[in-house]
């Protein structure tokens, strides 16, 4: 198991997609319930879906840390 990238089990949890159809793979399936959930996420050279584990965790972005300044008042 990744910790940077969901793996094949939590995918399908995700997509509710564990299998293909006719003329579509499970990976082509994933890949489109993806984006319809407006999921970021990649597709790599092997055709399989990419999501980032910090995508679905809610992991936010770091906020730059105050300044360690004060402005001089005029006396």
């Amino acid at each position: 198991m990744s910790d940077t990238f969901l793996d094949r089990e939590e995918l399908a949890e995700l997509t509710g997609i564990r299998g293909g159809k006719p003329g579509q793979t499970r990976e082509q399936r994933q890949a489109a319930a993806l984006r319809q959930m407006k999921i970021p996420h990649y597709v790599n050279a092997a055709g399989k879906p990419v999501v980032a584990r910090a995508t679905v965790e809610g992991a936010a972005p770091k906020q730059p840390e105050p300044l360690a300044w004060e402005p001089r008042l005029a006396a």
